[in-house]
């Protein structure tokens, strides 16, 4: 049976890529090993300066707010990342190690600057995740400090400043200066046999990245939809929103039945500013 290629545009503090998850983590679960995901690191600012903290504090909320996925926009007050690039070559690094890997990986990081007000953007701080995201720590050490890393990010910078024409028909390419274009993150490529690609750029609905996956020529694996502690056990830590997304009922029913394994002591409710954190008793 053939898999499907995709490739999804995403940067570790991008808010919307975050807002996304529930949506991403539902067509993992739904087309399992049909899919092949290549994590493109797309680099959504070199560099941050205090202007650009007061815009991405107002960002993060309102992507909150849109996507119902927590966060604790406070970081951009008392612990300001410097650059989103180190975290993206880390996340290259991570991938070394197979997509899951990587996968773990830009999660970890995605909850710790979001969820956690974490200082993500030097060496020491992204090696510290390794441990967690269940990567070797020694080997992704050393191919976090290779050059080899360093050149694949660059790849990756290339590839999301060549937006596809079906993204620039979408209105989905955003202009970052000196006449160069990316893609909106996040934003999914789906490429079959023959290099058929069938895209989803920007907030899209779970629908259309189903439709583009199936376009491509990816067979759902999965028809059950999942229940909260399994979720947690396939994927670790999830947030309410994820959980409404992967069991498909309505929030008040789903919270109703989080809070009573809480009590059963069989979940552990993690508080973020915004909302709450799902993980295993």
């Amino acid at each position: 049976m053939m898999t499907v290629e995709l490739r999804y545009y995403t940067d570790p503090a991008c808010e919307w890529s975050w807002g996304a998850e529930p949506k991403l983590r539902r067509l993992m679960w739904e087309f399992g090993d049909a899919i092949t995901p290549r994590w493109v690191m797309g680099g959504l600012a070199a560099t941050l300066d205090r202007d650009d903290h007061v815009a991405h504090l107002a960002q993060w909320l309102e992507a909150a707010a849109e996507t119902g996925m927590p966060c604790d926009p406070r970081l951009w007050l008392t612990n300001p990342i410097s650059s989103t690039y180190p975290a993206c070559q880390a996340v290259r690094a991570a991938c070394e190690q197979g997509p899951e890997g990587g996968y773990r990986y830009l999660r970890r990081l995605r909850e710790g600057l979001l969820c956690e007000r974490r200082r993500l953007d030097h060496a020491d701080a992204l090696l510290a995740e390794a441990g967690p995201a269940g990567l070797d720590r020694e080997r992704f050490e050393i191919d976090l400090r290779s050059h080899a890393i360093v050149e694949a990010f660059g790849a990756d910078l290339d590839d999301v400043r060549d937006p596809s024409p079906a993204a620039r028909a979408a209105g989905q390419v955003r202009e970052i200066g000196r006449g160069l274009e990316r893609f909106t993150f996040p934003s999914a490529l789906f490429t079959g046999d023959g290099g058929s690609a069938h895209g989803v750029f920007g907030s899209q609905p779970y629908e259309a990245y189903r439709e583009a996956a199936i376009a491509a020529g990816a067979v759902p694996r999965e028809s059950r939809r999942l229940e909260p502690l399994e979720a947690i056990e396939r994927f670790g830590r999830c947030a309410t929103r994820e959980l409404e997304e992967l069991a498909g009922r309505p929030r008040p029913v789903l919270e109703a039945e989080l809070w009573a394994l809480a009590r059963e002591w069989r979940l552990r409710p993690v508080p973020v500013l915004t909302g709450i954190l799902w993980d295993a008793a």
